[in-house]
């Protein structure tokens, strides 16, 4: 099993130490689990890097001014770490409308191992911020199939721009449980996109720790991933150490219900298939970047 999505820092905070006890504490916590391999994966807007190239896409008149307030004191409040600091780890990559050229560009001098690629907002609107009541808001105000069909017209462009390895949590948006009556479509959508781009799915148990209560992705929309062929990694998304491979064995049983028993690792950002491990104690590998 992997681990290939982890946080050295919460969302709650402002500073953005580099320690290495706290990196051997979740390599011993993976290993008590069975997982083998880690992946450091730090938001690409917790960098000032990121923020130079990036940042103000919020200042536009179609924005609420209640959603881009929020985005830039969001932005301003994470965006103090040094990319250069960082690379010896991998990055997730979010998702910035029209201008995934330019984050390619800013990361392609990094050693990493692997990228993923996330979408965590539609225009200025942090959708899966539960933290923040002008986004939680946006829920009340929005349809749902309009949501969804926004996210995936997303998920599209990012696997297109190749930009990255794996797609995270690739239904997201359905974290505080609005999934609309017949989901087929998006799914169908969201899996022909990681199908083209070469890309990896990630099946990752955060989704237990959310309003939603079940794993990204959905039973529907990981049998799609295995039924074109799309690889796979595992995540916890853990932002903590008390989440660092949380639930594996829960994430093992998904994996045999799809039949799934081939995940993909990577080095230098060239993927090779790792099977599905039993669960028991491994020597886990931090990924990154040598």
């Amino acid at each position: 099993m992997l681990d290939y999505h982890l946080h050295l820092w919460p969302h709650s905070e402002h500073e953005t130490p580099l320690r290495l006890d706290q990196l051997a504490a979740y390599c011993e916590r993976a290993q008590a689990a069975g997982v083998t391999e880690l992946a450091l994966t730090e938001h690409l807007f917790r960098f000032r890097q990121a923020d130079a190239l990036l940042g103000g896409f919020w200042d536009d008149p179609s924005v609420p001014p209640a959603l881009a307030e929020s985005m830039a004191r969001y932005w301003k409040f994470h965006a103090t770490a040094d990319l250069d600091d960082y690379v010896a780890c991998a990055l997730e990559v979010d998702f910035y409308d029209g201008r995934m050229d330019t984050v390619a560009g800013l990361l392609a001098d990094y050693p990493f191992d692997v990228l993923l690629g996330s979408v965590h907002w539609v225009g200025a609107w942090r959708f899966d911020d539960l933290d923040d009541p002008a986004s939680m808001a946006e829920w009340s105000a929005r349809e749902v199939d309009a949501c969804w069909d926004a996210y995936t017209g997303a998920m599209e462009e990012l696997a297109a721009s190749r930009s990255c390895d794996v797609l995270a949590h690739p239904d997201l948006i359905k974290v505080m449980g609005h999934v609309p009556a017949a989901p087929a479509e998006w799914w169908d959508r969201i899996a022909e996109a990681a199908a083209a781009s070469g890309m990896a799915a990630e099946v990752s148990s955060a989704g237990w720790r959310k309003p939603v209560g079940e794993q990204y992705p959905a039973a529907g929309l990981l049998d799609r991933f295995v039924a074109r062929g799309v690889p796979l990694t595992t995540a916890s998304d853990a932002h903590r150490l008390e989440h660092v491979a949380d639930r594996a064995d829960d994430l093992r049983s998904v994996l045999a219900a799809a039949g799934a028993d081939t995940l993909r690792a990577y080095r230098g950002r060239v993927g090779h298939p790792v099977a599905v491990t039993a669960a028991g104690p491994a020597d886990p590998v931090a990924e990154g970047g040598a």
